[in-house]
């Protein structure tokens, strides 16, 4: 008997599942570019430069997430107001040591981690091999930052 293709997924209902991945991955965007901006003390230089490849890093990620939402026919959250609203991060004060920059990233990763993990599950139920392989790349790289900023506080 030949196997039954799944039929397309309710698309609105997968880019429904991105949006807080759009959101949480601007406001980390925002959250690292504030980390680099005022991290101070001995680690100062490699901080410095690690947070710039991190926000950077962000910034084409979220421009991906948005244009897959779009692809999917339904359209993306903006505006920092309806980002902020959608989003779901803890935000440093302007006066954070770097130990607790890193703490506090790590926790926003961790959960972006379990935000792209939810999408990609409901994309692989859906069939919808793009923004599953989106999610995975994005949970990879989550994951990768985690285990840098960790290894930073030891």
């Amino acid at each position: 008997m030949p196997k039954r293709k799944k039929s397309r997924p309710d698309t609105n209902s997968i880019a429904e599942t991105l949006r807080p991945v759009l959101a949480d991955t601007y406001a980390l965007m925002a959250q690292t570019h504030l980390c680099h901006w005022n991290v101070e003390g001995p680690s100062f230089f490699a901080l410095h430069a690690a947070f710039e490849m991190q926000y950077t890093e962000l910034f084409q990620a979220s421009d991906e997430i948005a244009e897959r939402i779009r692809a999917l026919g339904d359209y993306s959250p903006g505006g920092l107001e309806s980002l902020a609203r959608i989003a779901n991060m803890t935000e440093l004060p302007e006066k954070a040591t770097a130990e607790k920059m890193a703490a506090s990233l790590i926790e926003n990763h961790s959960k972006l981690i379990k935000d792209a993990a939810k999408a990609r599950e409901i994309a692989s139920e859906a069939d919808d091999k793009e923004t599953e392989d989106l999610m995975i790349a994005r949970i990879q790289v989550h994951e990768k930052t985690v285990w840098m900023l960790k290894s930073f506080l030891k």
